[in-house]
């Protein structure tokens, strides 16, 4: 089986599992707040600041049969750099503190989940860090220009406060 094919097959289940999270459902629903908006946006910097330390470590322990891959990380890593600040300029945009996110602290599920991508790096597979992209990744193309879309004319926000949605769904 192929290593994407193989992806695909492993994540299902949490694919599915995010897809059905209430705070997707309210965006496209058109039901979610601005506070609610906010909170996601909030979650997403406090993950979303670990992606290039993640790639980087990654792309340190792959093994040798793996090598093929670093090419591609570290396009991946160019791709990514910044995109917290973008979350960061949308919280400003929605009239949210984003220093106050910036040097807060995340929700426990979101620490937890970070953590877990860390040990699983350090301490098993270097290659699994691409099941946890191939979720939030995959779902994010998958759905973020149309939340974005339904989001912006409920909340009557500006384009500018919905960067980092639009631009994860232009991919």
């Amino acid at each position: 089986m192929e290593f994407f094919d193989q992806l695909q097959h492993q994540t299902s289940d949490a694919r599915e599992y995010l897809l059905g999270a209430p705070i997707i459902h309210a965006a496209l629903a058109g039901t979610a707040s601005r506070a609610q908006y906010i909170a996601f946006l909030t979650q997403a910097y406090h993950h979303v600041k670990h992606t290039v330390p993640l790639l980087m470590a990654c792309g340190a322990r792959l093994p040798e049969r793996l090598e093929w891959l670093r090419e591609a990380i570290a396009e991946y890593i160019e791709e990514e750099i910044g995109h917290q600040e973008w979350i960061l300029n949308d919280i400003r945009a929605c009239g949210g503190d984003a220093e106050a996110v910036r040097h807060g602290q995340p929700a426990l599920p979101t620490e937890l989940m970070v953590a877990y991508v860390y040990d699983r790096l350090a301490r098993h597979n270097p290659a699994s860090f691409f099941g946890m992209v191939n979720v939030l990744e995959g779902t994010s193309i998958a759905l973020a220009t149309q939340a974005a879309g339904v989001l912006q004319e409920k909340l009557d926000l500006p384009a500018k406060a919905f960067s980092y949605l639009t631009s994860h769904g232009s991919l």
